[in-house]
């Protein structure tokens, strides 16, 4: 058998059978520019501010991702019927499920104000892209639905796309090794051997013995998000890139001193205009780390300052309001009168960082899609299929959630805000 072996650190060896046409499309798929560009993209953005390790990128998670789709649809297809087309359909929309991010993943995401899942699917149907160009219509259409979340059936596209799919299975298991954490660890292969589709009411499930592996998977994205995700180092990073980028556009946009190249990308996010398919793709992580090497040499002191402070990873100091919610507002006030007293523009030196996991890190049974709900069977005599927080004690525990009420700011500033926190 000919085939293509992919080594990778969490799977170890991932194949593909290169005598199949499935297989060929696969390996042609991977070496576009597209999937090749996700090589230049970290798949957690900065957390290599507080991880030193955590360097790898979307083109590894995405090849993880694919392989455990092929792995969960083996399982499934030894006691359900399912379509050839669909079984592809499902596998490639794994593969690419994340051409459309942007530079640092989700940071530029929420400062730019776009979805990559609309990259990402324009990228699928469009015949201006190397994937594009190789997708069938037919398989192109089905990948486009499965990322979109309105494949038929329902329950192959939450493979992909749901609380419980390979994508987050991936990317837990994977930040986890990469960064050193170890409370990304899950039972997966027992979670492999359980799943199952409720035919009836077209969904996926858990047969009983799963369930305790389950309970596993949602502590560690719950922890994940606590210990990694919404690390403060991580988040202040975040926080002073996002004012950096919020000052290049101010300066770019009233005729500042910031460095651009004409009739580029970057310039073209510099003036506020939305990019097209083909320019997003064009960015990745080293296009806006170039920029801000330049601009680091600006004439404006706030945008030198803030991009010299990304670079050299001089960031903010992150503080935890630990305080009544009533009394959060007037400390807000009053530190920013701190940073102002100090010389700092509060506009650009005291960011106020609110962040909830709901849509992440646990789960929640309060929502109207039922791809966003997981399901369990429950006894084995009698068996139901049953909402997994009806089941299961410790998931109901996870219900609350984790939020963080935090305040960036100059770490020169620091005794300072302490001191405030004291008095107030």
């Amino acid at each position: 058998m000919s085939e293509r072996i992919y080594r990778d650190s969490v799977h170890n060896i991932i194949r593909v059978n290169t005598d199949a046409d499935e297989g060929k499309l696969v390996v042609s798929l991977v070496d576009t520019p597209e999937f090749q560009r996700l090589r230049r993209i970290r798949q957690l953005g900065l957390a290599y501010f507080a991880y030193q390790a955590a360097e790898h990128s979307r083109f590894t998670h995405s090849l993880g991702a694919f392989h455990l789709a092929a792995r969960m649809v083996a399982k499934l297809r030894l006691k359900y019927y399912i379509p050839g087309e669909a079984q592809t359909a499902v596998r490639i929309a794994a593969l690419l499920h994340d051409i459309g991010h942007g530079p640092f993943s989700h940071v530029i995401e929420s400062i730019l104000g776009f979805h990559h899942e609309d990259f990402t699917i324009e990228a699928v149907l469009s015949d201006e892209t190397g994937v594009g160009r190789l997708l069938p219509p037919g398989l192109a259409d089905n990948v486009a639905s499965i990322i979109r979340g309105d494949f038929a059936p329902r329950a192959l596209g939450q493979l992909v796309s749901s609380q419980l799919d390979v994508d987050r299975m991936d990317y837990l298991l994977r930040d986890s090794l990469m960064t050193g954490a170890k409370y990304g660890i899950f039972d997966l292969e027992w979670i492999i051997k359980s799943i199952e589709i409720n035919e009836k009411d077209d969904h996926l499930y858990i047969s009983a013995p799963g369930l305790y592996a389950v309970e596993d998977y949602l502590q560690a994205r719950y922890y994940m998000y606590r210990q990694v995700y919404f690390h403060r180092t991580l988040r202040s990073a975040e926080a002073v890139l996002k004012v950096l980028i919020r000052r290049a556009l101010h300066l770019f946009q009233t005729g500042g001193d910031v460095w651009s190249t004409a009739g580029t990308p970057m310039e073209k996010v510099l003036s506020g205009e939305k990019l097209n398919l083909k320019e997003h793709l064009s960015l990745d992580d080293t296009d806006v780390m170039f920029s801000i090497k330049q601009w680091q040499h600006s004439a404006d002191p706030i945008l030198s300052d803030l991009a010299r402070r990304f670079l050299n990873r001089d960031l903010f100091k992150a503080y935890d309001l630990d305080m009544p919610e009533s009394e959060r507002e007037e400390f807000v006030s009053l530190a920013g009168e701190i940073v102002k007293k100090a010389g700092f523009d509060p506009e650009y030196y005291l960011v106020e960082d609110k962040a909830i996991n709901i849509p992440y890190s646990f789960y929640s049974k309060d929502t109207s899609e039922t791809k966003n709900l997981i399901f369990v069977e429950q006894g084995y005599s009698r068996p139901q299929i049953r909402e997994i927080s009806l089941v299961s004690p410790a998931v109901r525990g996870l219900q609350e959630g984790y939020r963080i009420h935090r305040i960036c700011f100059p770490a020169e500033l620091k005794n300072d805000v302490a001191k405030l926190y004291h008095r107030v």
